[in-house]
């Protein structure tokens, strides 16, 4: 069974056995029509920071994961999710995860 290394509160890792993961085909265009993900970004789980006051952002997994959804063939409705959602990202952060994403 795969795990994965979540943060406890005394700051270390401790693994998590998880269920198996499921494969899901890649995409194949073209497409009849168009379906966005609403994706969130990867917040730095490890980062000391009041969460309502500084978000962390892992730019490098929020990134990896956006293009994990292409590749399934998914848009991705770009910073609506998270500056309309109150997810705690600001508008500067917001504009931050555009100008990666493109």
């Amino acid at each position: 069974m795969p795990s994965i290394r979540l943060p406890t509160a005394a700051g270390r890792l401790e693994s998590f056995t998880t269920s198996p993961p499921r494969e899901f085909p890649r995409a194949t265009p073209p497409f009849p029509r168009i379906a966005l993900a609403a994706a969130h970004v990867v917040a730095d789980p490890l980062a000391e920071q009041d969460p309502w006051l500084d978000v962390k952002i892992d730019w490098d997994r929020t990134i990896a994961y956006r293009r994990y959804l292409w590749s399934l063939g998914l848009g991705v409705a770009e910073a609506m999710d998270t500056a309309q959602r109150g997810m705690g990202l600001d508008w500067a952060g917001a504009q931050e995860l555009i100008r990666r994403s493109l």
